[in-house]
């Protein structure tokens, strides 16, 4: 006799039954959808990305934010990504990066996710194509010790445009609420800070090193069992800083979905493509979801909050 092994009550991992998969693909369109001139807005395409940039017109996105395999071995659902040489690699991102930079719009803005084994070469990529204006770090809190080695604790995002000149950012969007130990205060009163029942606290401009992202855990909604998802927050501040509401923004590479469940969250237009059905439907489910819940952890009434704090607790 089979036992089915139970989640336990707080794993809010998401899951797929079999019927959800049959109404969840009428959703999905694929390479003969995109052939018979099918809008691609706010849709989730399930196909090979290099197949379907063929399809779909250039200049079309104000924001493309690129989560691509990274330089390791990794199964995808069945789909493995086995890890190249350096010049392998280079040749690789050549086979798709130059399509999708064609893709955004002369004003838009484009990330791209890495980790310290490829940043190198998504540096070159980049710098071919676009104007490289920042490189972001961000701290993961989560990865598995290395007894010869340090623990790798970081990855990279890197920024560019197509034109330095005129491109959107909107840093008053992505402004940091940080709890303040030693208060100055200017004639009895706070100065650059807020006094509240809770503590207090300061608005502060973002650097490009962000130490308040959580790593989607079992016990968040967000959560999927694809093996490198990128947090909500993580994308909330590229889309709330590069894009306005209204605008398209994009995703070659979607994954379960995280690119275009946050744009839907926050009042943009989304486009995505996903090579596995299974995370396509996955990202289709989240993004159902989305239609209600508006919520992202750590961000709320405009402010991003430090990792590991009660926004509830915190409010006035």
């Amino acid at each position: 006799m089979t036992t089915i092994k139970k989640s336990a009550p707080r794993n809010k991992t998401l899951t797929l039954s079999e019927k959800e998969k049959l109404s969840l693909k009428e959703r999905l369109l694929t390479i003969e959808n995109l052939k018979s001139g099918k809008s691609t807005m706010n849709k989730t395409i399930n196909a090979d990305t290099i197949k379907a940039l063929k399809y779909l017109p250039n200049g079309f996105a104000d924001l493309i934010i690129i989560d691509p395999p990274y330089n390791l071995t990794k199964d995808f659902n069945g789909h493995i990504f086995k890890k190249m040489s350096n010049k392998e690699y280079d040749a690789y991102l050549k086979t798709w990066f130059p399509a999708v930079c064609k893709k955004l719009k002369p004003n838009g803005s484009l990330y791209l996710c890495g980790d310290w084994k490829c940043t190198s070469a998504l540096e070159r990529a980049m710098e071919k194509e676009l104007t490289v204006l920042n490189r972001i770090t961000w701290q993961r809190e989560k990865g598995r010790g290395a007894a010869n080695n340090w623990k790798n604790g970081m990855e990279d995002i890197w920024f560019g445009v197509k034109n330095p000149k005129d491109y959107y950012f909107n840093i008053k969007a992505v402004m940091m609420r940080r709890k303040v130990y030693a208060p100055y205060k200017e004639g009895g009163k706070p100065k650059d800070w807020e006094e509240t029942e809770n503590g207090n606290f300061r608005d502060t401009c973002p650097s490009n090193f962000w130490d308040d992202i959580s790593i989607p855990f079992w016990s968040m909604s967000e959560n999927t069992p694809h093996p490198t998802q990128k947090p909500e927050k993580l994308y909330a501040k590229l889309i709330l800083a590069s894009s306005k509401k209204g605008d398209v923004v994009f995703d070659p590479f979607l994954g379960s979905g995280t690119a275009s469940v946050v744009a839907k969250k926050l009042g943009r237009k989304y486009v995505g493509i996903e090579l596995n059905e299974e995370y396509a439907l996955m990202a289709e489910k989240r993004l159902k979801a989305a239609t209600k819940d508006k919520t992202i952890q750590g961000y709320q009434d405009g402010i991003f909050w430090e990792r590991n704090t009660s926004i509830e607790q915190k409010k006035k």
